[in-house]
């Protein structure tokens, strides 16, 4: 396991605290085991992830049915796609009359700028994608992890609530841990190959037991260990 730096003590961390956090988040995984799921085309990733903002999966999933049926989901169509006619089409994801201009902000941009295809992007090396699609209007870091991740294949673990919380609770990170603060050192105790089956078991685990604002604690299968455990 590679050496950990913890920024904020300005020392390494132990090496029992590394097996320690390593363990939790292993017992995770084994007890929220989730299949990976296979991404479907680059652009409608991102719009999808886009809807996925600040709501829940069942939302976004319905947002994106109603848009497919008005709709083709490409950058061409998209970008044309009238706003008040695009808005109504999302209203379920939420925040639809920011969403909306975006999407066909972004369409508009990913047809005029790269052909229609995000693979210009994608196929860059990790941190000079992630630079571009933050650049595009809707994008932000965890956005741009989902697509590097899922659809470019880099093993790196995007952060959203779920993962910031858990993270946060189990001591790998502090609390007022921004982004990248939370990623790098997940990233740093948990093997390329593992990282995103890993992600989604974090991500299970949070929603199921490790919630907001009330832990189950109880039923928790890493309390014993867990620093932030109420029993």
């Amino acid at each position: 396991m590679p050496q950990l730096w913890n920024r904020h003590r300005e020392r390494p961390l132990s090496q029992s605290t590394r097996t320690k956090q390593y363990s939790l988040l292993r017992t995770i995984s084994e007890k929220f085991p989730v299949k990976v799921w296979k991404a479907g085309r680059p652009f409608e990733t991102l719009v999808e992830t886009i809807l996925s903002q600040n709501t829940t999966d069942r939302n976004s999933h319905a947002a994106m049915v109603k848009l497919r049926r008005r709709y083709k989901i490409n950058p061409r169509a998209l970008a044309k796609a009238r706003i008040r006619d695009l808005t109504p089409c999302i209203k379920q994801a939420g925040l639809y009359r920011s969403k909306g201009p975006r999407i066909k902000a972004v369409s508009r941009i990913i047809q005029d700028q790269y052909g229609g295809r995000l693979a210009p992007i994608l196929n860059q090396p990790y941190g000079q994608a992630k630079d571009e699609l933050m650049a595009l209007p809707g994008v932000g870091p965890k956005t741009a992890d989902i697509l590097l991740a899922f659809v470019a294949k880099n093993p790196i673990i995007p952060v959203d609530t779920h993962i910031a919380r858990v993270t946060k609770r189990l001591g790998i990170a502090r609390a007022n841990a921004n982004y990248e603060q939370i990623r790098l050192p997940l990233e740093a105790l948990i093997p390329p190959r593992k990282r995103i089956p890993w992600h989604l078991s974090i991500i299970s685990f949070g929603r199921a037991v490790c919630r907001a604002p009330r832990p189950r604690c109880a039923i928790c299968p890493v309390n014993k260990l867990c620093p932030s455990s109420t029993v």
